[in-house]
C-alpha cells in the first residue's frame, strides 16, 4: 500500500527516494551519482529512451540539495557528486572508444583503460565544475533548476569549446530522437538544447520539495510543461510546412563498403580495395551505360585508399573507365610536396572527374590522439602515439568544396560533424553552402553505440543549418537526410551496400544559421538571471534538508 504525503500529495515512497539521495553520504552518495549518470546514457542513440535523462538530472538536483556545509565545503561536496555522476554518464556513453584500441591491438591494447576509463574521468571534471557553479547560486526554491541549467549548461558549452572541444553526447542530444522537439535546434542549436533539456528533465525533482521551499513548488513543472508544449508546437508546424524538394539533374549513389578497419592501412590491399569499391559502385548498373544514366555522382567514405590516389595513375584510370562520366567524391590522403623530398599530408575529400582530381578539401579539425598527439613534447617520451599512422597536417579552410553538377558544399570529414555552429564556416567568404557532405570512417568502433551517436550529431547539424546532409560511412550509418533532419534513406551499421537517391534542396537560412553565435550566450545569461532572482535566501539554506525528517 502507498500512502500519500500530506505536504506534497505524492506517494510517500517518492518523497522517501528524494530524501535518501539528499541525505546520502560517502560511498552511498558516490554510487547513487554514478548509477544515475550511467542511466542517462540510455537517452542517447542507439537506445533513444528519452525519459531516461530525467534520472541523472533529478538526482543532480537532490545531490546539490544535499551538498552539506557553507562556502568552499559546499562547493567541494557538489563538485564531488558532479564528478561521479559525470563519470557514470560518460563511461556508459563512451565505452565504445575502447574498440579503437583493439584495431591494432599489438600496438594500442595497453591504452584500452585510458580510452574506456581515462577519458570519461577527464570529461567528468566538466560536470563537477557545472555542479559547483550551480551550487554557488543555488536558490531555495523550485527555480533552482535554472541554477542547474546555468551551471551544467555552461559546463557543456565549455566542454565543447576548450582544448579543441569535444561536444559529444551533450545533454541536449537526449532530445535528438524526441520527434518534433528537436526542431528547436533550428532556433537555438545544440547548446541551447542543453539548457532546455536540463530544465525539462530536472523539473520533476521539485515535486518532492518540502514546505521549506514554499507553496509554489509546482512552478518548475509548469515551466517545463510550457517549454515542452512550445517546442512540440513549433516542431510540428515546422515539419508540416517543410516539403522536401530536390535538385534537378542530380542522381546520387552512396557506397558503403563495410571494409574491415585493419585492412585499410595495408598498402598491399590497395588493388583489392579499389576493385571492391568499383564493383560495389557499379552494382546493378545497366549494360549500356553504365552509370551515366543512373547516377551522376558517386560518393565514397573517408580514408578510402591505403595509398595516395594522386600518385596512382593506374587507379585513376580504372576509376574513369568504370564510372564512365560520373563524378566521384571520395575521402583520401593528399600530399603537398615541398620540393625537398618532404611535404605535408592531409586527410581530404577529393573530387575525381575522369582520371583527374578536380577539387580538394583538407580536414580542418583533426582528432586528438587519432590524427595528432596533444602535448606531443611531453607524451611522446612516455611511449604514446596517435592511432592513425603518419604526420597529418591541418587544412587552412575555408569550409567549402565545389564539384561539377553539385551546389556549393560544406565538407565535414568524420569528427568535424560534431561541432555546432562550425558546420558552415566559410571565413571571409559570405556565400552560404547548400549541402553538408559528411564522409567518415566509423569502422574504428565496430558494431557499438559510437557510430549511431555520430550519425545523430551529424543529423542535428542539418536541422540547425537548414541544409541537407549526405553522409557516407565505411561501416555505417550512411544516409540522405533532408534539411528538417528527416532520414530519406539509409544503410544500417555493419552492412555492405549502396544508396541511390536524389539531392534534397536546402531551406531558407534558419534562425540559428543567421544568429547562432548569439543564441547560447543570450539564453545562458537569461538562465543565470532567473536563478539569481530566485536566490532569496543564503546559499547555505539547501543544507537544511539534511536535517529534514524523511
Amino acid at each position: 500500500m502507498s500512502f500519500k504525503d500530506e505536504r506534497t500529495g505524492l506517494p510517500a515512497t517518492l518523497r522517501s527516494l528524494s530524501h535518501r539521495v539528499i541525505l546520502a553520504e560517502g560511498g552511498a552518495r558516490r554510487i547513487i551519482a554514478f548509477s544515475a549518470g550511467a542511466t542517462g546514457a540510455l537517452a542517447l542513440a542507439p537506445f533513444d529512451i528519452v525519459p531516461a535523462m530525467a534520472v541523472p538530472l533529478c538526482v543532480a538536483v537532490w545531490l546539490i540539495d544535499g551538498s552539506a556545509g557553507c562556502g568552499v565545503a559546499a562547493l567541494r561536496s557538489a563538485a564531488g557528486a558532479g564528478w561521479w555522476l559525470g563519470f557514470g554518464y560518460f563511461l556508459a556513453g563512451l565505452w565504445w572508444l575502447g574498440a579503437a584500441m583493439l584495431v591494432e591491438a599489438d600496438q594500442f591494447a595497453w591504452a584500452l583503460p585510458l580510452a574506456v576509463f581515462g577519458l570519461p574521468a577527464g570529461l567528468a571534471i566538466f560536470t563537477a565544475l557545472g555542479f559547483a557553479a550551480a551550487r554557488a547560486i543555488w536558490p531555495s526554491g523550485p527555480l533552482r533548476i535554472f541554477a542547474l541549467a546555468a551551471g551544467l549548461g555552461g559546463a557543456e558549452w565549455l566542454r565543447g569549446s576548450i582544448l579543441t572541444g569535444f561536444p559529444w553526447n551533450d545533454i541536449g542530444m537526449a532530445l535528438a530522437a524526441a520527434g518534433p522537439l528537436v526542431q528547436t535546434a533550428s532556433l537555438i542549436g545544440l547548446h541551447g538544447l542543453d539548457l532546455a533539456a536540463i530544465i525539462i528533465f530536472a523539473a520533476p525533482a521539485t515535486l518532492t520539495d518540502a514546505p521549506l521551499f514554499g507553496r509554489s513548488r509546482s512552478i518548475a513543472i509548469w515551466i517545463a510543461v510550457a517549454l515542452l508544449g512550445a517546442m512540440a508546437q513549433f516542431g510540428a508546424l515546422r515539419l508540416a510546412a517543410g516539403r522536401t524538394e530536390y535538385a534537378p539533374g542530380v542522381k546520387l549513389r552512396l557506397m558503403q563498403p563495410n571494409l574491415p578497419q585493419d585492412a585499410k592501412f595495408r598498402p598491399q590491399n590497395g588493388p583489392a580495395i579499389l576493385e571492391r569499391y568499383l564493383t560495389l559502385s557499379n552494382r546493378d548498373a545497366g549494360p549500356e551505360r553504365r552509370g551515366a544514366a543512373e547516377f551522376t555522382h558517386i560518393i565514397w567514405p573517408e580514408s578510402a585508399f591505403p595509398y595516395i590516389l594522386s600518385k596512382q595513375p593506374g587507379a585513376l584510370a580504372a576509376i574513369a573507365r568504370t564510372l564512365q562520366g560520373a563524378i566521384l567524391l571520395t575521402g583520401g590522403a593528399r600530399v603537398e610536396e615541398d620540393g625537398d623530398g618532404g611535404g605535408k599530408i592531409f586527410n581530404s575529400i577529393l573530387v575525381v572527374q575522369g582520371d583527374q582530381i578536380a577539387g580538394v578539401f583538407d580536414k580542418i579539425h583533426l582528432v586528438p590522439f587519432g590524427e595528432y598527439l596533444p602535448m606531443e613534447k611531453y607524451l611522446t617520451p612516455l611511449g604514446l602515439t596517435q592511432l592513425v599512422p603518419g604526420v597529418w597536417d591541418q587544412g587552412a579552410g575555408p569550409r567549402m568544396l565545389s564539384a561539377p553538377g553539385l551546389p556549393l558544399m560544406s565538407p565535414l570529414i568524420c569528427y568535424e560533424a560534431i561541432f555546432p555552429g562550425k558546420a558552415t564556416e566559410t571565413g571571409a567568404v559570405r556565400q552560404r553552402p547548400r549541402l553538408l557532405l559528411n564522409v567518415t570512417n566509423d569502422g574504428w568502433f565496430g558494431l557499438t553505440s559510437g557510430p549511431y551517436q555520430h550519425f545523430a550529431q551529424a543529423r542535428l547539424r542539418a536541422i540547425e543549418e537548414g541544409l541537407p546532409l549526405i553522409r557516407v560511412a565505411n561501416t555505417g550509418v550512411s544516409a540522405i537526410v533532408d534539411p528538417w533532419g528527416r532520414v530519406l534513406d539509409s544503410l544500417p551499421l555493419g552492412v555492405e551496400g549502396i544508396i541511390d537517391g536524389r539531392l534534397p534542396q536546402p531551406t531558407t537560412p534558419t534562425v540559428y544559421a543567421r544568429w547562432g553565435r548569439y543564441a547560447f550566450p543570450a539564453l545562458w545569461i537569461l538562465t543565470i538571471l532567473i536563478a539569481l532572482l530566485a536566490w532569496r535566501k543564503s546559499a547555505c539554506e539547501p543544507s537544511k534538508l539534511r536535517h529534514t525528517p524523511s
